[in-house]
């Protein structure tokens, strides 16, 4: 894990800050899941994605069952410790950083506020799946994403899906956070699939957004400001979230 830090950092996109931050996740099944930091110019500073957020978003969008440990290329900030508990599922979560003994998740964050506070049980990676098959459009891409978010706290499922110019469709699931606002947006989640696969953002040609009209909270502003930045003359649609 420490070893593929190295390669997780050429995912980096500092647009704003310069600095690179690499996180790999191993997961319950063995699997590894790469994550690096992506900042958007001229976006406001709580669109971030961070590195460990990046490669716990990369585990969810693969299905991963569970998480053991994770490697970073600094020690994780207090936004991330909060994200990283909603995925430890009742595991005390192994951190890995270069050249420091390994630590523990529960001796970063000793008395955490977590989806239990809030009568929630289970987290990401234990939510019930919702299989569609025959996903060949963007948005049915999208659909499907909205249908597997984990939104247990404003009940407002969302999802994006992206297409390249390349042809390539990447789905983004929307990831709440006890804590709310480490809250992970869908159209990042689909963002870090983009940066892992080296496109460019500036190369998006369509975008779709699923949520339904009854939702609680809505990602359409937050979507399109983004969006405006990164990819001003991407296609952009907001569909209706298929029941």
């Amino acid at each position: 894990m420490l070893e593929r830090l190295v390669e997780a950092e050429s995912y980096a996109r500092p647009a704003l800050s310069g600095y690179r931050v690499a996180a790999v996740v191993r997961g319950t099944s063995g699997a590894l899941y790469l994550g690096a930091n992506i900042e958007f110019a001229g976006e406001n500073l709580g669109q971030t994605v961070h590195a460990e957020q990046a490669a716990l978003s990369n585990a969810f969008m693969h299905e991963e069952p569970g998480i053991e440990a994770i490697a970073v290329s600094a020690a994780p900030c207090g936004h991330c410790r909060q994200f990283l508990y909603e995925f430890a599922g009742g595991r005390d979560i192994e951190i890995l950083v270069p050249g420091e003994p390994a630590i523990t998740l529960s001796a970063l964050l000793p008395r955490p506020f977590g989806p239990r506070d809030l009568n929630v049980t289970g987290g990401p990676l234990s939510r019930t799946k919702i299989a569609i098959q025959n996903v060949e459009s963007v948005a049915q891409a999208a659909r499907y994403a909205a249908a597997n978010a984990y939104a247990p706290y404003s009940h407002s499922p969302s999802g994006v899906a992206i297409r390249s110019r390349r042809g390539n469709i990447y789905r983004g699931s929307y990831i709440e956070n006890s804590a709310f606002n480490p809250s992970l947006p869908p159209l990042q989640v689909a963002l870090v699939g983009v940066a892992m696969a080296n496109e460019d953002f500036s190369d998006i040609a369509e975008v779709v957004l699923a949520e339904a009209a009854n939702n609680s909270i809505s990602q359409l502003n937050a979507t399109k400001s983004v969006l405006a930045v990164i990819a001003p003359r991407a296609e952009f649609r907001l569909l209706p979230r298929a029941k």
